[in-house]
């Protein structure tokens, strides 16, 4: 699994919301009552957030959490004072008073208890002075006031203390008696810690420190953020300048050449020139063979063509050893297999607008080499799903009262799930499948999200964030709907690689697959770009077949994962890259056949032929 190692000073939103999301489960709560030893919990907390793909130490969890209670106290006792007035101070101020509502009322006298426990579990390396100063840093954000620390120190010198003394019947003497030796006579007590005690300042005082103090961090986070930005823009302006250099002086260096020979520079530059390989220099060398013509091509010309060759020699290898990858997950045919072992798939979608595209991705699994395909599909949408063919099993249940139920009884006989084809945007209809999407992850299944589906993320990205089986197939339009809501800023359309790579990134390192001339696939760490020689014709449908493979696929790719059959990639990008290929080989030969008149009905009756010729040959 590859983990979001979140080692920086800040932690982002969806990093405090999944520490929210563990620190109020039942069981933390729990522990945490009564309890103010409590390092092994902070430490059961960071395990947990660890397993979600972000490494915090049980430290730096308890500080945040820390921070957010001190947040909310604020926030809360000025909701109350001046009618919600100091509600912005809490960012999270609704979950945690959801998580805090069913604990008794937390106050400051709770939060001094709580640090105090934490000053004494020094053998666990909580204090409360490197917790306060942590705070500041990890969080950016303004704590309480600075805290006075009051010791009272007594002297200790003894008192006198005046006994009677009885005289005769009457009379009394007084005489002195040191402490000390009265002291011998008293059991010992053990002394007390002196505590903290924090000033009184009044709640406008605490209101305005705390704003002007977060106006300063805001200000300087922007003014290192833009002198962040001029630094990459000079690296960026220098590493141009560079390439532009070195290309001059391999043109000077060709043209010296091709003074030398005149009449041989074109061969000298690429041993190919005899045949019609200028395709990466310019659209008019695309047709024809050499001519004399060609000889007096400039060196500029010969120096982005060889470089070019280059880059395209390197891309054919890294595709080669992808498909090595894809070939090695593909279980073989043998007559000692069981119905069902090489794949049951699951397809969530179908309404009554909505038929064909859950069709189209059932089959298109079954096509590829799954043994079974269900479809998960509304009551009115199921005997129309039902007639296409008799191969596909139909539940209509995802429109019923009781549908997670119904679903989650099917789970643990899936191996992959695709989500959205012909899902439709009911309200409804959404909530049910997060619902399903949950306790689909619960299970650890693949799952392949699409159309509909991803609207449900764009929505709520953290259905599936982080989620390393995961795999979104967006097209260019609902990719600029996610880049846009997960980084509130435009898509920058020139440069396709760096944002999907930023995307996945903020999605968690989850695997994400942009359609179009190029199938772009990422997982975060790196871009492929699926080359496949497909068509021109582009029939609705395509994703539903691209979908339906890459459901089999990831089944098969994590399957030889958890055999050790692939170590050097991720299998979620491995099946993503064979889907993408299948897909582009069935479109280029239906497109061979038919044409303008091609249709996904075309196309999947070449998914055999296209995959014996890609992974079995």
């Amino acid at each position: 699994m590859l983990v979001n190692t979140t080692r920086g000073f800040l932690w982002s939103d969806v990093e405090t919301r999944t520490l929210l999301n563990i620190w109020g489960e039942q069981d933390i709560q729990a522990a945490l009552d009564g309890n103010f030893r409590n390092s092994f919990v902070y430490r059961d907390v960071s395990r947990r957030l660890g397993a979600m793909g972000f490494e915090r130490t049980p430290e730096q969890c308890r500080v945040r959490i820390k921070s957010l209670k001190r947040q909310y106290l604020l926030a809360k006792e000025g909701n109350l004072r001046n009618n919600g007035q100091y509600h912005k101070i809490c960012k999270f101020y609704d979950v945690m008073e959801r998580i805090l509502s069913n604990r008794p009322a937390l106050d400051a006298q709770e939060l001094m208890m709580e640090s105090g426990a934490g000053a004494e579990e020094a053998g666990d390396g909580l204090e409360e002075d490197g917790e306060d100063a942590q705070d500041v840093e990890s969080t950016g954000e303004c704590p309480y006031p600075a805290e006075t620390e009051v010791k009272l120190e007594y002297p200790t010198v003894p008192i006198p203390v005046p006994l009677k003394v009885t005289v005769g019947n009457n009379s009394t003497t007084s005489r002195p008696q040191n402490s000390s030796q009265s002291a011998g006579n008293l059991p010992a007590r053990t002394p007390k810690r002196p505590r903290k005690r924090r000033s009184n300042f009044p709640m406008e005082k605490l209101m305005e420190q705390f704003l002007e103090q977060s106006a300063q961090a805001e200000e300087s986070f922007y003014r290192v953020e833009e002198q962040r930005l001029q630094v990459e823009d000079r690296r960026r302006e220098t590493e141009h300048a560079r390439e532009l250099h070195m290309l001059q002086m391999l043109a000077q260096m060709f043209a010296g050449i091709s003074s030398a020979r005149p009449g041989s520079a074109a061969k000298a530059a690429d041993p190919r020139a005899r045949a019609p390989v200028f395709a990466s220099a310019s659209p008019s060398h695309t047709r024809g063979r050499a001519s004399p013509k060609k000889d007096s091509l400039s060196a500029d010309a010969l120096v982005f063509e060889r470089y070019n060759s280059l880059g395209s020699s390197s891309h054919r290898a890294m595709d080669e050893e992808v498909f090595s990858l894809v070939k090695s997950v593909v279980p073989p045919l043998t007559s000692k297999k069981h119905k069902g072992q090489d794949g049951r798939i699951g397809i969530i979608g179908g309404c009554q607008d909505y038929t064909g595209a859950p069709y189209f991705a059932a089959i298109s699994a079954l096509k590829v080499g799954a043994d079974l395909s269900h479809v998960f599909c509304t009551k009115d949408a199921a005997t129309v799903i039902k007639s296409y063919s008799p191969e596909l099993i139909v539940h209509p249940v995802l429109d019923s009262p009781n549908a997670v139920e119904e679903i989650e009884k099917w789970l643990p006989r899936l191996h992959s799930l695709v989500v959205g084809p012909g899902l439709g945007r009911e309200d409804s209809l959404l909530k049910t499948t997060k619902e399903v999407i949950e306790r689909s992850k619960a299970r650890d299944i693949p799952i392949v999200i699409d159309a509909d589906g991803l609207w449900l993320v764009t929505q709520q990205p953290s259905v599936i964030q982080g989620y390393q089986k995961g795999i979104l197939t967006p097209n260019f339009m609902e990719f600029t709907r996610l880049f846009e809501a997960l980084h509130h800023e435009p898509l920058n359309s020139s440069d396709h690689s760096r944002s999907v790579m930023q995307l996945s990134g903020a999605m968690g390192n989850l695997t994400l697959v942009l359609k179009g001339e190029q199938d772009l696939i990422s997982d975060g760490s790196k871009v492929y770009s699926c080359s496949v020689e497909g068509s021109g014709r582009r029939c609705g449908g395509q994703g539903d077949l691209l979908s339906g493979s890459m459901g089999v696929l990831a089944h098969w790719a994590h399957s030889a994962a958890a055999a050790g059959a692939i170590r050097s990639m991720n299998p979620s990008v491995v099946a993503a890259f064979g889907a993408c290929s299948l897909t582009r080989q069935c479109n280029s030969q239906a497109f061979q056949r038919h044409g303008r008149s091609t249709t996904t009905s075309d196309m999947i009756q070449e998914i055999g032929p296209a995959f014996r010729k890609l992974f079995e040959t």
